[in-house]
């Protein structure tokens, strides 16, 4: 019988696939789980900071609710040649949403992991700004331009570590439950996606369609049946997904959680941020059937 409650929550980085990070924070907090720190690359940076200072219910809200021209209104892109959108509109939503809050005033201890890009070194922000940290970890490489603090240009924590569990080794809690957004699973899930949210994101990518080719590159459906019918994008995105699958086996063999939630990696294109219900409903589903296993 696993009866842990008090937890270590490790979110891991994989694009769009984080909006499954929310379905799993309330499969967990509905079991009775105590969330008493937090570690997070990328997405699961931005999701386990929202967590961390009681807004991820507003950032849901708004994320589900989103419309074509919401969308259209959010991409600012980047003449700077080091990313492809600026990343300021939408970023200026999410502290909207957070508030002027530094981590260290977090109610549970908080980590983001970034990348330094200049020393190529793995970096753990556990003070200062927390839209800082947010912004830095979750920095795409070629897709949101770098963030820098200080004197260093941070980029997407996933680079080095897309699962970081090493910054809650030290906490004193009964367990770590870590959740991988790369997980080579091959179930398939029935999703029930109500009429609207499928025709939102049919309505979504068309629009893409029409505004600009980067854009449709960028938002459209990945999961292209052969080499040839990829874009840019689809490889650039697969390509990231291979790479921190590697970094990811690297960085267990040296910590292990407790338990791992495996969101699968074909769940979602890596960019289809359109995809926000189906992934939280995935994140709920898979979250329930992996700590009912291991209470069995």
């Amino acid at each position: 019988m696993f009866n842990k409650k008090t937890i270590s929550l490790v979110l891991g980085s994989g694009g769009a696939r984080g909006y499954a990070h929310i379905g799993v924070i309330e499969e967990l907090l509905k079991h009775g789980y105590e969330i008493k720190s937090i570690s997070g690359s990328s997405m699961g940076a931005l999701i386990g900071a929202l967590y961390a200072c009681g807004k991820l219910d507003m950032f849901k809200e708004w994320v589900l609710r989103l419309d074509l021209l919401d969308v259209a209104k959010l991409i600012d892109f980047s003449f700077s040649g080091t990313g492809i959108i600026q990343g300021d509109k939408v970023f200026r939503v999410i502290e909207e949403i957070l508030g002027d809050i530094m981590i260290e005033d977090l109610p549970i201890p908080f980590t983001a992991v970034a990348t330094d890009f200049i020393k190529q070194k793995e970096v753990w922000i556990q003070k200062g700004k927390l839209i800082d940290a947010i912004r830095a970890s979750i920095a795409i490489p070629t897709v949101f331009t770098p963030k820098k603090i200080g004197e260093r240009y941070l980029i997407d924590g996933g680079v080095l570590n897309p699962l970081p569990i090493a910054p809650t080794v030290a906490d004193d809690t009964e367990s770590t439950i870590a959740v991988d957004l790369c997980a080579n699973v091959s179930k398939e899930y029935e999703l029930h996606i109500p009429k609207r949210e499928r025709e939102k994101e049919s309505g979504m990518q068309e629009m893409f369609f029409e505004m600009t080719q980067k854009a449709q590159e960028l938002f459209a459906k990945e999961k292209k049946s052969t080499f040839d019918e990829m874009g840019m994008f689809d490889i650039m995105g697969r390509t990231i997904d291979i790479m921190q699958n590697a970094v990811k086996e690297c960085r267990m063999a040296g910590y292990s959680p407790d338990i791992i939630i495996g969101i699968p990696n074909d769940a979602c294109g890596f960019y289809e941020f359109n995809r926000a219900y189906e992934m939280i409903e995935l994140g709920r589903i898979i979250a329930r059937e992996r700590l009912q296993i291991k209470r069995d």
